[in-house]
């Protein structure tokens, strides 16, 4: 599979509009880059979109920071348009999520530190998953990892890097 997005290049700068820093964005918010995948293997019923900041640790753990989580795409979907609307559940049937709201989370590194590595995964699955959100982004992410074991036809990723302008 590959993942591309004309937003940025594929390792490059995330511009400012699809982060929490974007003039007029919600605390926590931004908008969603558009996203398309193409080479998409023979027998997938479902797509799970994983967006992370792996350069971040959550409670001294090994989780990372979840921006985004859409699963349950559809198999005859092979892309997400800019600006994706908040929400648990989008018009096509999917589910979203990030660490705190049902909605896209943009990336916000701070401007005193490094350039972040924002993670866009995207797998191809031979089921539809049944797994609803729940009330914290970390659990439904943990729920829907653990529900796409066994069942991963391909996967591709896309990286942008970010931090807050100074």
């Amino acid at each position: 599979m590959r993942l591309t997005t004309t937003a940025f290049p594929d390792g490059g700068i995330i511009p400012i509009k699809f982060s929490q820093a974007a003039p007029g964005a919600a605390p926590g918010g931004g908008t969603s880059p558009a996203l398309s995948w193409s080479n998409v293997p023979v027998g997938t019923q479902s797509f799970v979109l994983h967006m992370h900041d792996v350069d971040v640790s959550r409670n001294n753990s090994t989780d990372d920071n979840l921006h985004w989580l859409v699963w349950n795409i559809p198999p005859t979907l092979t892309s997400l348009p800019e600006g994706v609307p908040a929400g648990a559940q989008l018009a096509d049937g999917s589910y979203q999520m990030n660490v705190f709201t049902p909605a896209y989370r943009g990336p916000g590194a701070a401007a005193s530190g490094p350039l972040h590595h924002y993670v866009f995964e995207i797998y191809a699955l031979d089921t539809k998953l049944d797994v609803k959100p729940s009330s914290e982004g970390s659990a439904t992410r943990v729920n829907v990892l653990k529900a796409i074991e066994g069942h991963v036809l391909g996967k591709a990723a896309y990286v942008g890097l970010f931090k807050r302008p100074q």
